[in-house]
């Protein structure tokens, strides 16, 4: 190397042959050392000499020196340690005109004195005290931390920002409780002692038990479900569906019968509201028990309007308290429910004998009919992505972390619900509970004694739950046609059109119920073809299709099981009803709702 050159020249390290020290710097550490040796005061100091080559082998050569001021990403003193150098250029990249043989086989030692720094513990993992040399780590890192803050590089569609599911994202927990516990709890819980009569104490009891924790399962595949796939959240139901089975197949497969339960089941709720609201006003107005105030229909049209004001409101989020005020009306009147049986007592002998049918066929087909009873008043599970669609998502807090707990609360509370109302009202009525319910058992038995304020408020708050819960399977079928329309205009749907799509709909369901005041009797058919295959097979299904777990593995064999059983039962279940139908008449009194 050239050294003539006003006194200064290159040198190269032994430990880095790369590493290019000037008589510069070694001048510049002689005087600080020989400065900061003259206090007293100063810590003992460390310094690692630079070695020449030639004097250790290059197999033995330590490529480390040492850096005395180190900040680490966040700011922070790092301990003094030997830190890696990283070698950008090999050794046949040096100039072929200054060859090693001309470096000087001896150096004097620099030492860069610099005092102790105190070195606070506040980075988290060991991966953060690597010094970060160059900028492709720098920007690995604000990468990193980009992702931790903010969340997924998740695939927006605009269009959510325009329908009423996903119109809202700021749902938490207790939202989820709310509405998955109004959403599962539903009037088929009124039928759980009818139930009992055809299945008996022991099966009853495990029917109810399978029932409720299959519903656990499988709406914690829907929610494990829903953020199944990078970069995208899979909002409904039916956008599941299409990601298990297709876009086309999935379209065919899952939205006849979720549409048949989301609409058909609201129309059930007019028939129950309409029919609970008159029963109120009978049981409180006893003088004008005879009198005709109003009839059948009107009582309908008196539940639709409630219905129809609610329905207004714009997405399901702002749905939330009125979830809330049904979720305390279902715990209450099932609370009061079986609470009025045991303190009004038995009301005559009953038995607990297995009711028999005429033949074996027709006990089996009962059987089938009583075990529909008991799935039917576990569902809802056609809601939960649409619940979960509700709520903001990232990387950090993902969303199905408060799904899952608010679903688990909201079990807690339908297991509160269902079980005591199934086993006490089974226990106070026996082969003596009546064909339609607990609700009007209670009212035949116990109307004329002292619980009369009790059985009326008891009817009020099932009416004012049919209210609530009419909203959140109402809210699926407005989602669903705000998306058909922005999806052909590619505009959000407007004001105006909104209203009128939520009046036909609600006072169509108000036709419905006036017109066919008999779908009750095929209830059996429907659910059977509906609501067992979307909220217990459907979702093992789609679990295999999109998570695909290793063939052979407890996770494939449940899910196959559970799959091929719900089909099973569906299929039974279906059968059954048709054969109800058949065996006890099925009475075509359009437009007579007061008759049935």
């Amino acid at each position: 190397m050239d050294m003539s050159s006003g006194g200064e020249g290159n040198y190269v390290s032994r430990g880095d042959p790369f590493r290019v020290v000037t008589v510069r710097e070694v001048s510049f550490a002689r005087n600080m050392r020989s400065e900061l040796s003259s206090r007293s005061d100063e810590p003992e100091l460390i310094s690692i000499p630079v070695t020449p080559p030639g004097s250790t082998p290059p197999s033995q050569a330590s490529p480390r020196i040492f850096s005395p001021g180190i900040l680490t990403p966040g700011g922070y003193h790092a301990p003094r340690s030997l830190v890696p150098l990283t070698v950008i250029k090999p050794l046949s990249s040096l100039p072929s005109s200054k060859p090693l043989s001309s470096i000087p086989s001896s150096l004097p030692t620099p030492s860069i004195h610099t005092p102790k720094t105190p070195w606070t513990p506040h980075l988290r993992s060991p991966e953060s005290l690597i010094v970060v040399t160059t900028p492709m780590r720098r920007a690995f890192q604000k990468t990193r931390q980009y992702l931790e803050d903010i969340g997924h590089f998740t695939t927006l569609n605009p269009r959510d920002a325009w329908l009423p599911v996903t119109e809202s994202r700021n749902g938490n927990i207790f939202y989820a409780a709310f509405h998955t516990f109004n959403a599962s709890v539903g009037f088929q819980a009124l039928f759980l002692p009818s139930a009992f009569m055809y299945l008996g104490w022991i099966w009853g009891s495990v029917a109810l038990a399978v029932a409720f924790f299959w519903q656990i399962y499988s709406t914690h595949l829907l929610i494990m479900m829903h953020e199944s796939i990078p970069g995208k959240r899979l909002n409904r139901y039916i956008e599941i569906a299409q990601e298990a089975f297709g876009q086309r197949r999935g379209l065919f497969l899952v939205v006849p019968p979720l549409m048949q339960l989301s609409a058909g089941y609201c129309v059930a709720l007019t028939i129950l509201g309409g029919s609970a609201l008159e029963l109120f006003y009978s049981t409180v107005c006893t003088d004008c028990y005879y009198i005709d105030v109003l009839t059948v229909t009107e009582w309908f049209l008196v539940f639709t309007c409630l219905c129809w004001v609610v329905s207004l409101l714009p997405n399901l989020n702002s749905v939330s308290y009125v979830s809330l005020v049904g979720s305390v009306m279902a715990l209450a009147y099932c609370t009061l429910l079986w609470a009025i049986s045991v303190g009004a007592g038995r009301p005559l002998p009953v038995s607990y004998d297995i009711v028999q049918r005429k033949s074996d066929l027709a006990t089996t087909l009962t059987i089938f009919t009583a075990l529909g009873n008991v799935f039917f008043a576990f569902r809802g599970q056609n809601l939960i992505p649409e619940i979960q669609a509700t709520m903001p998502s990232s990387l950090k807090h993902p969303a199905h972390v408060p799904m899952w707990r608010g679903a688990r609360i909201a079990f807690v509370s339908v297991a509160c619900c269902l079980f005591p109302i199934a086993l006490v009202g089974y226990w106070a009525y026996g082969d003596k509970m009546l064909p339609s319910g607990i609700l009007f058992a209670v009212y035949h038995y116990h109307v004329t004694e002292g619980s009369r304020v009790l059985i009326a408020l008891t009817i009020l708050m099932v009416a004012l739950h049919a209210v609530s819960t009419y909203q959140i399977f109402a809210m699926q079928q407005f989602d669903f046609f705000e998306m058909m329309h922005s999806m052909r205009c590619n505009r959000p749907v407007p004001w105006w059109l909104k209203v009128v799509f939520r009046s036909i709909f609600v006072f169509f369901n108000f036709f419905l119920a006036v017109a066919m005041p008999f779908l009750h009797s095929v209830a059996g058919f429907l659910g059977g073809i509906s609501s067992i295959p979307i909220s217990f097979v459907f979702p093992c299904f789609m679990w295999l299709w999109i998570k695909k777990p290793t063939v052979r593995s407890f996770e494939w064999f449940l899910n196959w099981t559970l799959g091929t059983l719900g089909v099973c039962l569906s299929v039974c279940i279906s059968i059954s009803g048709i054969w109800s139908i058949i065996d006890t008449g099925l009475r075509l009194n359009f437009f007579h709702p007061g008759t049935t």
